[in-house]
């Protein structure tokens, strides 16, 4: 059986309101090489189950994955997800996100040249409403030259479009409630500089991303910990310095 070249990760609970436009993103993708999707759910009560193993009937071509059991939150279920997943690339699409268009994945996989020496493909993200209809550009845009030490201006790439190299990847620390993303983004990245490799910015928008979620909803907590994260990583006077700067940016 081939390798996945990318591993899709959907982690859901009651989602069916939201996830048949994630389905039907990543079905009509004209990319044509090798790519699975993994699907873990929380033991969903509504229709969510149902829709995904529909999904896996109707598009054999796609290596799909469904596990629905109960977790232990979000960053839990992702790293069910991680250790189910195979492929080269790994990224998170959650119920309701979507790829920006058909043609994403053909443009950053057929185009790319040297991807054997990448850590992360990247890109820029738009946020959208519960129908799909844009609502803005994310207020950080992807940086030309992604690092590291990137983050010490804020998360700059929208986690969905951040696409990682599995080997890179460690488990999410389940600690954090709602930023655990942030840690493991840095993480990844850190990982990929130590061995040599690039990230590589694709120069488009990767993804549609639905507004709202755990962190938005949990804005003050979430901005406590992405503290805590960035002092762990940069040290205090560093991420002190950068929070101030945080005060004169523009939204």
């Amino acid at each position: 059986m081939n390798t996945p070249y990318l591993s899709i990760i959907t982690v859901t609970y009651n989602a069916e309101s939201t996830l048949g436009r994630t389905l039907e993103s990543v079905a009509t993708q004209t990319y044509r090489g090798f790519v699975e999707h993994v699907i873990v759910d929380g033991a969903s009560k509504d229709r969510t189950v149902e829709m995904a193993n529909n999904y896996k009937e109707q598009h054999p071509e796609i290596s799909v994955t469904i596990v629905s059991e109960p977790d232990k939150g979000l960053y839990d279920a992702m790293n069910k997800g991680l250790k189910l997943a195979k492929g080269e690339f790994v990224c998170f699409m959650n119920a309701g996100d979507k790829f920006h268009d058909r043609q994403t994945l053909e443009d950053v996989f057929d185009n790319a040249e040297h991807v054997d020496q990448v850590g992360v493909i990247y890109g820029d993200t738009i946020v959208v409403d519960d129908e799909g209809n844009f609502l803005r550009r994310r207020h950080l845009d992807a940086p030309d030259e992604l690092r590291w030490t990137s983050f010490k201006q804020g998360m700059l790439v929208c986690h969905q479009s951040f696409y990682a190299r599995r080997s890179l990847c460690p488990m999410y620390d389940t600690r954090y409630r709602f930023s655990a993303d942030v840690d493991w983004c840095i993480k990844v990245m850190k990982a990929g500089h130590e061995q040599g490799l690039t990230n590589l910015n694709t120069q488009s928008v990767l993804t549609d991303f639905l507004d709202g979620g755990m962190t938005n909803k949990n804005h003050r907590a979430s901005l406590l910990e992405r503290f805590r994260i960035m002092t762990r990583h940069y040290g205090l006077i560093s991420t002190l310095w950068h929070h101030f700067l945080f005060l004169f940016r523009k939204h």
